[in-house]
């Protein structure tokens, strides 16, 4: 490892659960000088270049998930790599990476099974905030910090796994590659190998934020005719048609599923997308869907949430609801294919970026988030 590669920076460290809004008054974010361990077997170290606001960094905010505290909050994020670690044989300094929110190990039977997603080792290292090996290489004041999801991208440095990083062509600007580390992995795969939406289909969409916009732009590239959008922010449905929606629908005007059907022509959608992250909007997308059609549910939701189900239907009208986590990726084989396609002009994904912030910005951000003013706040540390 190279003596000289920096081993400190600023972090944005989430130090208590959940805290009251607005955030940008309690604060729970707070940014620390950070210390960094060298490099061990399999690690990474990579300067950050920028990081998104995901919905799932609020919901670690407002504890819909509890993780240990401090931890370093951030995990979708892209970089540069500084150093590796023994045994690293994939990166070298100087790449250009993604980060994926779930390290996959690659010898459990679901990443055998090419269902990384669900990799048990990689779950069970994000849910005890360590690496994939269960170590902790970030420190303030000495004391080890917890690491969001094997990344802690709200930093400028930090240290992960190789199994959590994706490398990509050095052209690819840092500000848009991070959006492929969630946002692309979980909505287009859920349109690309969740569902596996056909040219010629119709499509809805329950939800505009940065994932549900992915959805509408995967729904778009993979020929689906007919798109409607659901979303009670006005500028977020200007958006969705600005990205190749055919309809939109405002929910607080009345009944949702009326609406996108009338927009379908009296018809329920083929392939419905659940992606607000709760059980009412899961069950709007249920009723909108035709039969034999296919309901998607990838919003995370609180885990008490539950929803009514109408067996009868499921049946007579041969329905198939499933759950996309992670957009059922490969990240080492979508994430190259997703960039090739927004090279080629197909995902305007820098469409989604609403605005950029510095680390000091990060609790005002979470604010705009929770309040559906944003759809990606980048964060450049």
């Amino acid at each position: 490892m190279q003596t000289s590669v920096p081993k400190s920076g600023r972090a944005a460290v989430l130090v208590r659960q959940p805290s009251p809004r607005p955030y940008a008054e309690s604060r729970p974010l707070e940014i620390a000088d950070v210390a960094l361990d060298d490099v061990q077997y399999g690690e990474v170290q990579v300067a950050v270049g920028s990081a998104g606001v995901c919905h799932s960094d609020l919901s670690t905010v407002d504890a819909t998930f509890v993780r240990p505290t401090p931890l370093v909050l951030g995990h979708e994020a892209a970089g540069t790599v500084e150093a590796v670690g023994p045994g690293v044989d994939r990166l070298k300094p100087g790449d250009k990476v993604v980060f994926s929110f779930i390290p996959t190990c690659g010898q459990c039977t679901e990443c055998a099974s090419g269902r990384p997603a669900l990799c048990e080792p990689g779950w069970r290292a994000s849910a005890a905030g360590t690496l994939l090996r269960g170590a902790r290489r970030m420190r303030r004041d000495g004391e080890p910090l917890f690491m969001h999801l094997g990344v802690g991208g709200f930093a400028q440095r930090t240290i992960v796994a190789q199994e959590s990083l994706v490398k990509i062509p050095d052209d690819t600007p840092l500000e848009v590659a991070a959006l492929f580390g969630c946002a692309a992995l979980t909505g287009l795969g859920a349109v690309m190998n969740s569902a596996k939406v056909e040219a010629g289909t119709s499509v809805a969409i329950f939800g505009a934020g940065g994932v549900g916009l992915m959805t509408l732009l995967g729904a778009v590239v993979a020929g689906a005719t007919s798109i409607v959008v659901v979303d009670p922010v006005a500028e977020k449905r200007d958006l969705a048609m600005d990205l190749g929606a055919t309809a939109v629908v405002d929910p607080s005007d009345g009944n949702a599923v009326d609406g996108v059907r009338a927009a379908l022509g009296g018809r329920g959608a083929q392939y419905a997308f659940e992606a607000a992250g709760n059980a009412k909007a899961l069950e709007s997308a249920f009723g909108a869907t035709a039969g034999g059609g296919v309901t998607i549910a990838v919003g995370l939701p609180r885990n008490e949430a539950t929803m009514p189900l109408p067996h009868s239907l499921l049946v007579r009208q041969s329905r198939t609801l499933k759950g996309s986590l992670m957009g059922d990726s490969v990240p080492q084989r979508d994430i190259p294919r997703y960039i090739e396609l927004w090279k080629a002009g197909r995902l305007p994904i820098e469409r989604l970026i609403t605005g950029r912030i510095g680390l000091d910005q990060l609790n005002a951000s979470l604010d705009a988030l929770a309040e559906g003013r944003v759809v990606r706040s980048v964060l450049i540390p």
